[in-house]
């Protein structure tokens, strides 16, 4: 199988030459679509019985897509934004190698072709104080996994951080003998907000000696958590949350 056809060339070349130093795209969208294709590629090579690197190109079936975006909300409790994201990513993949490959016109249009979820309007813009109690209390916070969702959560909730800026904190940013921590905006603007007694105390438990630039939150491998993994984590204790005490 010539590289042409080949998979993993094509993914290479759209994540370090096309979405860097062609359309030099913001680095969480960057980090966005290498979440995508790390979560896409194993189950295609499961689902097709090949090893990694001996996909083709046309492995990544309309079919196989469509049951990957079905995984990810079925298993994995992915929202409607963040499975259209995945699916964003895809056929951003599909474009580039469409427009670079005549044999592959065919299959870039069936990839290109599978429709967005249509997101309901929220009714309620915000979070009234029963709700956000119910979210706290849904992490098993007698496990790592559910102390690191619970000191996030109350992390959002007291910061009012966006997902993406909780997601750069760093050691270096968080000062708990002063309960305080800076937070970086977008346009490069910082900000410090004060922490609550509560908020510093859940920090300390999940805070591991390191160095200041490793980020205050990491996954459940103990790699940096991304935007995309915050927003799993509240849609994940938010259904959590809604089975324990629906209101």
């Amino acid at each position: 199988m010539n590289d042409e056809a080949l998979l993993g060339p094509w993914v290479r070349r759209f994540l370090l030459e096309h979405i860097v130093a062609e359309r030099n795209l913001a680095h969480n969208t960057q980090q966005g679509y290498r979440d995508a294709f790390c979560q896409l590629i194993p189950f295609v090579a499961k689902q097709s019985g090949k090893p990694i690197d001996r996909l083709a190109v046309v492995d990544i079936s309309g079919e196989l897509v469509r049951l990957f975006l079905a995984d990810r909300e079925a298993s994995h409790h992915c929202g409607i934004p963040t499975r259209n994201q995945r699916l964003a990513a895809i056929r951003a993949l599909a474009r580039f190698v469409g427009e670079h490959s005549p044999i592959h016109i065919e299959w870039s249009g069936q990839i290109r072709s599978i429709p967005f979820k249509k997101t309901m309007q929220a009714v309620v813009p915000y979070l009234e104080k029963p709700e956000i109690d119910a979210l706290l209390a849904a992490p098993n916070r007698a496990t790592p996994q559910g102390r690191r969702d619970y000191a996030l959560l109350l992390f959002l909730y007291n910061t009012g951080a966006r997902a993406s800026e909780a997601a750069h904190v760093r050691l270096a940013d968080l000062d708990l003998c002063t309960a305080s921590v800076k937070i970086r905006g977008k346009g490069g603007k910082q900000r410090f907000c004060p922490l609550w007694s509560t908020t510093v105390s859940e920090l300390a438990i999940i805070v591991e000696r390191g160095e200041p630039s490793r980020p205050l939150f990491l996954n459940r491998c103990g790699r940096p958590i991304t935007r995309f993994g915050i927003h799993t984590v509240v849609e994940r204790n938010a259904l959590k949350a809604q089975a324990q005490s629906p209101l």
